[in-house]
């Protein structure tokens, strides 16, 4: 491998095999994708977060997960088909720039950053404290940094060590609900031993399948949107992939029915097994109480070890995409040029910028727990919804694009084009309007816009900058 030290060159703007030039290694095989492609979106929020909204919505959570899915489909879908097409390790923000203009993949880019950052925060803490409590009497801050060191180091390696990091996390997690799902569904009939079939009774029971309404339906749906988040990881990953087109393509056409087993799957067979209401369900998380009910020994401790699984895998994937997101905005002039220098085929530089901001803000957790870092939270809350924005529109344009210039190059299509298109982005649409009606979720949206207004802003006066020469 060479080590020598190069300087990134700009995206191309017309659709071009992406490995043409690029700087960046190719270490990733096809199990590496579509481990990425179905981990990444396995995480804290799926074991502990769908606890609020099975508490919201009750039985009809299952329903909320399905739309929500069909909707992470779809966007997937688009996605899969602009990245397929282009591959390039700046992913949306690099059709973003192509279909909208450089303004919009310099605000998409940076939010995506600014997410995956903060995530990292979130991440590191989380597992910090799961360690503290197997571990008394040591600090949390200094598992805080162990972790930070060892997936900073980790990154800094060529891309086949992010690989292998996260296929072996995936593969572990994937089995953990795998076995969940079988216990459960043999629970569900009666066939695991000491459990009796509970039919049909905590489904309809307690309120039935909507026991609040409309409105808990509504605030499981958003709790579900945001559990979907980390898909998009995989097509920035296949730029560098062995083969970016067959990669992207298979990993993206064989994650759609898995999510609908995982997640769908998963809610359904929680929900049959235990009341909705059951205050385990919040207190522990919805999979320890479904484990503990069927009486599995320690079933608190094992989750620990599962959610401790899904927080490494994320801060693994997230250092990896928001360094190689900050990679593509440099080489296409929309960041500091001294991050864009790749050494050994690993952008170091922003590998360690990235983790750094992400350490930064695990130090304002700290210090300002009720102003800087919450301000930040609130800032990320609404992103993920709109980047998934920016990826329909650009898909309705690049589509067209390609229809006429290469379409050869339409190697996974978005279905039903246009209609589902905009399907999605009234979807998108949807899910950000309830956003704004709800009390617990308004303040985020007004953050959200105000980190979008600037960062469009930002990148416009950039663009027109760029275009006086």
């Amino acid at each position: 491998m060479s080590q020598s030290t190069t300087t990134a060159p700009p995206e191309q703007q017309a659709p071009a095999p992406a490995k043409a030039a690029s700087p960046l290694g190719n270490g990733l095989k096809q199990r590496h994708l579509s481990m990425i492609a179905l981990g990444g979106v396995i995480g804290a929020g799926l074991f502990v977060g769908s606890g609020a909204g099975i508490a919201a919505a009750g039985p009809s959570i299952v329903l909320a997960y399905a739309v929500s899915g069909l909707l992470v489909m779809f966007v997937m879908r688009m996605l899969g088909e602009m990245s397929a097409a282009n591959p390039a390790s700046g992913s949306f923000s690099v059709h973003a720039d192509r279909a909208i203009g450089p303004w919009a993949g310099f605000t998409a880019g940076w939010m995506f950053w600014t997410l995956l950052v903060v995530g990292v925060a979130i991440e590191a803490i989380g597992a910090a404290h799961i360690l503290a409590g197997w571990f008394p009497g040591t600090p949390s801050w200094m598992w805080v940094l162990v972790l930070m060191v060892v997936f900073t180091v980790a990154n800094l390696g060529a891309v086949a060590r992010f690989g292998e990091f996260e296929f072996w996390f995936a593969a572990l997690k994937i089995g953990a609900i795998a076995l969940f799902l079988g216990l459960g569904v043999l629970a569900v009939l009666g066939l695991l031993p000491g459990t009796s079939s509970p039919g049909a009774g905590n489904l309809l029971h307690d309120g039935g399948f909507l026991p609040n309404g409309v409105d808990g339906l509504l605030v499981g749906l958003l709790a579900s949107v945001v559990a979907y988040g980390g898909l998009e990881t995989v097509t920035i990953a296949a730029a560098e992939s062995e083969d970016p087109v067959r990669g992207v393509a298979k990993a993206v056409r064989t994650t759609m029915w898995r999510i609908a087993i995982v997640y769908v799957g998963s809610m359904l067979v929680i929900v049959t097994l235990l009341p909705w209401n059951d205050p385990a369900v919040t207190e522990h998380g919805p999979y320890a109480a479904t484990l503990d009910r069927l009486g599995i020994p320690a079933a608190g401790q094992i989750m620990n070890v599962v959610i401790l699984i899904a927080l490494l895998s994320a801060m693994n994937a997230n250092i990896y995409g928001s360094s190689r997101m900050a990679y593509s905005l440099v080489a296409r002039g929309q960041g500091p040029k001294a991050l864009g220098k790749v050494s050994g085929g690993v952008p170091r530089r922003a590998v360690l910028a990235s983790a750094g901001f992400g350490f930064v803000t695990v130090l304002l957790s700290y210090w300002y727990p009720d102003t800087l870092f919450a301000w930040l939270l609130n800032m990320v809350g609404g992103v993920i919804l709109v980047v998934w924005g920016f990826i329909a529109v650009s898909q309705f344009v690049l589509r067209r694009r390609l229809e006429r210039e290469a379409p050869e190059k339409l190697v996974v299509k978005m279905w039903g084009f246009p209609y589902l298109t905009w399907v999605a982005l009234a979807g998108v649409a949807g899910v950000l309007v309830l956003m704004a009606l709800g009390e617990d979720t308004r303040t985020q949206v007004v953050f959200t816009g105000g980190l979008t207004a600037a960062l469009a802003a930002t990148g416009y006066a950039m663009q027109r900058r760029a275009a006086r020469g």
